[in-house]
C-alpha cells in the first residue's frame, strides 16, 4: 500500500490546527469555567464555614448570657431572701428593743413615782420633825438658854477672821455707825452690855446698838449693819440638818 505523505501531512496539520482551535476556543473557557466554579464553591464552603463559626460563637454567647442571667437571677433571689431575713430579724430586734425600752421606762417611772412618794413622805416627816423641834425650842427657852445664846454669839464674833472683820468694820463705817441686833428674846441689860462691849472690841471703836425682838430666830441672835450680817441660832442647825437629810 502506497502512503500519500501529502495527505498524511495535511491531516496532521489539520489535527494540530483542530487541537489548537479546541484549546484556544473550547478547552481554556471550559477550564476557566471549571476554575471559577471551584473558586465559587470554595468561597461558598468558606462562607458556610464562617457562618458556622459565627453561629457557634453566637450560640456560645447566647448560652453564656443565659448562664449569666441564671446566675444573676439566683444571686438576686438569694440577696432578696437574705435581705428579707435581715429585715425580718431587724424588725424583730427593733420590736424587742422597743419592748425592753418601754418596760425599762415603765419600771423607771414606777420607781421614780415610788421614790417621789417616799421623798414626799420623808420631806413631810422632816418638816413635821423640824416644826416640832422649833416649837419645843421656843417653849424651852429660858434665861439660862438665852444667856448661853449670847455667849455663843460673842464667841462667834470674836472668831471672825481678818477678812470678815474688815468687812464688818467697812459696813459699820458706811452706815453712820448704826448696828441693829435682833434676838428671839428680850436681852436683859447685862447681856446687852456684854454684846456692846464685844462689838466695840471687834470694831476697835465705840458704837450704839439697837436691840429688837424677833421670835422666828429660835433662840438666836442676828447683828446687821449696811447689809453685813452675823447670825447664830438653833435654826441654822435645823436648816443644816434639813439640807443634809434632803
Amino acid at each position: 500500500m502506497k502512503i500519500n505523505w501529502f495527505t498524511v501531512i495535511a491531516q496532521v496539520i489539520n489535527f494540530l490546527i483542530l487541537v489548537w482551535l479546541l484549546k484556544r476556543f473550547l478547552y481554556k473557557p471550559i477550564l476557566k469555567a471549571i476554575d471559577e466554579r471551584e473558586k465559587k464553591i470554595a468561597a461558598q464552603i468558606k462562607d458556610a464555614d464562617d457562618k458556622k463559626v459565627v453561629a457557634a460563637k453566637e450560640q456560645a454567647d447566647f448560652k453564656k448570657r443565659n448562664d449569666d442571667f441564671d446566675a444573676q437571677k439566683k444571686a438576686l433571689m438569694d440577696k432578696a431572701v437574705s435581705d428579707t431575713n435581715a429585715q425580718r430579724d431587724k424588725l424583730l430586734e427593733d420590736a424587742k428593743n422597743e419592748a425592753n425600752a418601754l418596760r425599762d421606762k415603765l419600771e423607771k417611772a414606777a420607781k421614780e413615782k415610788q421614790e417621789s412618794a417616799e421623798l414626799a413622805s420623808a420631806a413631810k416627816t422632816q418638816q413635821q420633825v423640824f416644826a416640832i423641834t422649833k416649837k419645843a425650842l421656843k417653849e424651852m427657852a429660858s434665861s439660862s438658854l438665852e444667856e448661853q445664846s449670847v455667849n455663843t454669839f460673842i464667841k462667834r464674833l470674836h472668831a471672825l477672821n481678818d477678812d470678815e472683820k474688815q468687812k464688818f468694820i467697812t459696813a459699820f463705817k458706811s452706815n453712820a455707825n448704826t448696828i441693829l441686833v435682833r434676838s428671839a428674846f428680850d436681852l436683859p441689860a447685862p447681856q446687852q452690855a456684854a454684846m456692846t462691849d464685844a462689838v466695840n472690841e471687834t470694831l476697835g471703836t465705840k458704837s450704839t446698838l439697837q436691840f429688837t425682838t424677833t421670835p422666828d430666830l429660835i433662840s438666836g441672835i442676828e447683828l446687821t449693819t449696811n447689809g453685813y450680817k452675823i447670825t447664830w441660832s438653833f435654826a441654822e442647825y435645823l436648816q443644816s440638818l434639813q439640807k443634809n437629810m434632803a
